[in-house]
């Protein structure tokens, strides 16, 4: 690494945004773990009820650049295909 001021500034700074974007992520890979387990276990009201979390997780990972914003959208339209089809198969 270079030794003039703005490179160690820069390495530090880019420390502090691995750290965030690192809690992001996990805050997220969390979130989607849950509700991808309730999918699983085919249980439709835990899943809805944990969809607007996982939003909210991802819509913060995308404002925060952790994720792509496509990769949100991809990711929330996957989740809400997978709960709609949960709900539609659910006895009534």
């Amino acid at each position: 690494m270079a030794r003039h001021k703005s490179a160690i500034r820069q390495h530090r700074r880019s420390l502090r945004r691995k750290s965030v974007n690192t809690q992001n992520k996990s805050a997220l890979r969390t979130r989607m773990r849950k509700i991808r387990e309730a999918i699983k276990n085919k249980d439709a009201e835990s899943a809805a009820g944990l969809l607007p979390g996982v939003f909210s997780a991802i819509d913060k990972a995308v404002k925060k650049a952790a994720i792509k914003k496509n990769t949100g959208s991809r990711y929330k339209s996957r989740l809400t295909r997978q709960v709609a089809l949960l709900k539609a198969d659910l006895p009534k």
